[in-house]
C-alpha cells in the first residue's frame, strides 16, 4: 500500500492528485503545520530526517521530493501512462519540467512571499524578485500558449508537477492568460477534485 505523508497546504495535494488520476490505492497520514511558525510539525522527522513533505513510503520504499515521487510513481505504477514513450524528444521535455519546477521556477515565487513578510527591509530585492518572476512565468505562459497541456495532447506528469507553480503564481496570473487558464482546466479534473476532497482544505485550490 502507498501512503503520502500530506501537510496541510503544500506540495503534497499535488502527489494525491497524481495517484487519484492512476486510480491507485492509497493512504493518507495527516499533519498540520503549527498555526504562527507555518513550519511541518517535528513527527515528520519521524518519517524522514528532513522532516519535510511530501514524503511517499511505498512497502519499503521512502520517497522525498515531489518530482523524484512523480517520476517513481509514473515509472511504478503507471502503465505507462501519464508519461510520453521513453526516448522520444516528449519524453526529454517532460522530464526538463520535472526538474525545472523546484530547481528555477519556485525559487523567485519563493523569495516573494518570504519577502512580503519584512517589510520596507525587503525594498531592494523587489525589483530582481520581479524581474525573475517576469521571465519565469513569461517562459511557463508562452510555453502554453495554444496549447492545453505543456507536453503532447494529454496530461502527464510535467503538468502535475508545474501545477504548484501556476497555483502559487495565482495572485500574479491575470498577467499570464495562458498559464491562468490552464491551471483552471486542471483544477476543473475530477481527479483533481477527488483529491482535494481526501486531502482536506487547500488554500491554493481556485
Amino acid at each position: 500500500m502507498i501512503t503520502v505523508h500530506l501537510l496541510n497546504d503544500s506540495r503534497s495535494q499535488r502527489v494525491l492528485w497524481l495517484l487519484e488520476e492512476l486510480s491507485l490505492p492509497y493512504e493518507i497520514k495527516h499533519y498540520a503545520r503549527d498555526a504562527k511558525t507555518r513550519l511541518a510539525p517535528p513527527e515528520l522527522m519521524a518519517v524522514h530526517p528532513l522532516g519535510k513533505s511530501p514524503v511517499l513510503q511505498d512497502g519499503s520504499r521512502t520517497v522525498i521530493e515531489s518530482g523524484a515521487i512523480i517520476d517513481y510513481v509514473i515509472r511504478h505504477h503507471g502503465g505507462g501512462r501519464l508519461s510520453p514513450a521513453a526516448g522520444t524528444d516528449d519524453f526529454e521535455a517532460c522530464l526538463q519540467w520535472l526538474h525545472y519546477a523546484e530547481g528555477s521556477a519556485m525559487l523567485p515565487l519563493m523569495l516573494r512571499l518570504y519577502t512580503s513578510r519584512l517589510g520596507e527591509a525587503a525594498a531592494p530585492l523587489g525589483p530582481r524578485i520581479d524581474s525573475e518572476l517576469a521571465n519565469h512565468l513569461g517562459y511557463v505562459d508562452r510555453s502554453l500558449a495554444g496549447r492545453e497541456f505543456l507536453v503532447g495532447d494529454s496530461l502527464t506528469g510535467a503538468d502535475i508537477q508545474m501545477s504548484f507553480v501556476g497555483e502559487a503564481a495565482r495572485g500574479l496570473r491575470a498577467s499570464y492568460p495562458a498559464m491562468d487558464a490552464w491551471v483552471r482546466r486542471l483544477q476543473a479534473r475530477p481527479a483533481y477534485q477527488r483529491a482535494l476532497e481526501r486531502g482536506g482544505p487547500y488554500t491554493l485550490a481556485g
